[in-house]
């Protein structure tokens, strides 16, 4: 049996056809439509927000630049500090050496200073970096202070080494052109200095020290000055 189709039927069918996709478009305009207004206002903040950040990143690097700024300036001021200090403690340390100096020589030459011979007012040894000892040797006198003192010097080391009592004497601490001694001349006093080398294993406890001067022979005993040099 054959039925022919309705009109009716057809237009049913091509009426959901574009009926489903027309109201689908139409729904989501008027969803848009609705949404407009927040979209443009989630737009201005998320505008707002990226201005925000930039400007937020840009305080940032400049408090990072101005906190190392400030770190250097600290580590300089810092340094410099240190270094004044230290010059502060090398001045002073100078201006007590001339102030002892200043002492030293109004005793000896002032009118008021106790009236010595030729004698041995100091003896210092200091360690060098070669593994040799330098030695400041101050000779006085002001007995008679219109004479000038001229001789030699020699000294000698006394210590233990090897648990004995030995003695290094001069020609043994000092190259073959000073075996004689060090010649001096002076009013009123002065300085000798030089190097020696000590054994190993020897321990310096005092020194002799000889002045030969035409008037006679003066010795002098001192101890090793540790606080100066200390022991080898």
């Amino acid at each position: 049996m054959v039925v022919p189709r309705r009109a009716s039927d057809r237009l049913r069918r091509w009426a959901v056809r574009i009926g489903w996709p027309a109201s689908l478009l139409l729904l989501w305009a008027f969803m848009a439509w609705r949404a407009e207004p927040a979209l443009v206002e989630l737009r201005a903040e998320h505008a707002a927000l990226r201005r925000e950040h930039a400007e937020t990143a840009a305080r940032l690097e400049t408090l990072a630049q101005e906190a190392a700024n400030l770190r250097r300036s600290d580590q300089v001021s810092r340094a410099a500090n240190i270094e004044l200090q230290q010059t502060l403690a090398e001045r002073d340390e100078e201006i007590s050496a001339l102030r002892a100096d200043v002492e030293f020589y109004e005793r000896l030459v002032g009118a008021t200073g106790q009236r010595r011979g030729l004698s041995v007012h100091a003896a210092e040894f200091q360690r060098e970096a070669g593994g040799s000892w330098r030695y400041t040797l101050t000779l006085t006198q002001n007995l008679n202070r219109g004479a000038i003192s001229r001789g030699r010097m020699r000294f000698a080391v006394e210590g233990v080494e090897g648990g004995a009592l030995t003695t290094l004497d001069w020609p043994s601490l000092v190259p073959a052109e000073l075996a004689p001694g060090q010649e001096y001349s002076f009013r009123y006093f002065q300085k000798l200095e030089g190097s020696i080398v000590l054994p190993e294993g020897f321990t310096p406890q005092r020194v002799r020290v000889t002045l030969d001067a035409p008037g006679g022979v003066v010795e002098a005993r001192v101890p090793w000055p540790t606080p100066q040099g200390g022991t080898p």
